[in-house]
């Protein structure tokens, strides 16, 4: 099962950072209309849930900085970040960096369960599966972002 896991994780991941790396310079920063954020806060979030879900960022991942939270998690938005705001390419670093330690966990991890079950996930196995639906949903968000972005723009 976890082989599978990190095949799927490659490839998703793999996607999602090959369509940020694509992206014509500064359109990470534009948030069209009928969109609450840009793709570089989606880049941001997609990383931040991602050690949420599998390391247990904040408390047991020293990884990220702390402020990602404020920057990143859910309900957070670009029109109010203050500070120290990471790059879209210091995010891909952090992004490749992180796709190399998920590698690493442990293949009997995968199985244990979960203290509290999230949005019906019992086990990390499960959990890691429901970080690679958030990942995909996210890319395509930014997609349809770029879309929109670039048909404004012509």
């Amino acid at each position: 099962m976890s082989e599978l896991l990190f095949k799927q994780f490659e490839l998703t991941r793999g996607k999602f950072v090959n369509f940020v790396g694509d992206l014509e310079e500064g359109i990470a920063d534009i948030q069209p209309n009928g969109f609450n954020n840009n793709i570089h806060w989606h880049v941001g979030h997609v990383l931040t849930v991602a050690e949420q879900f599998m390391f247990g960022f904040p408390k047991k991942s020293t990884q990220l900085p702390a402020n990602y939270m404020q920057l990143f998690a859910t309900g957070t938005s670009p029109a109010a970040w203050e500070g120290d705001v990471p790059s879209v390419q210091e995010l891909i670093i952090q992004l490749h960096d992180q796709l190399a330690r998920i590698k690493e966990i442990p293949v009997e991890s995968f199985n244990q369960r979960l203290k509290t079950p999230f949005l019906g996930q019992e086990t990390f196995g499960e959990l890691t599966n429901f970080a690679l639906f958030h990942e995909g949903i996210h890319l395509g968000q930014m997609q349809a972002m770029k879309r929109v972005i670039n048909a404004n723009v012509n």
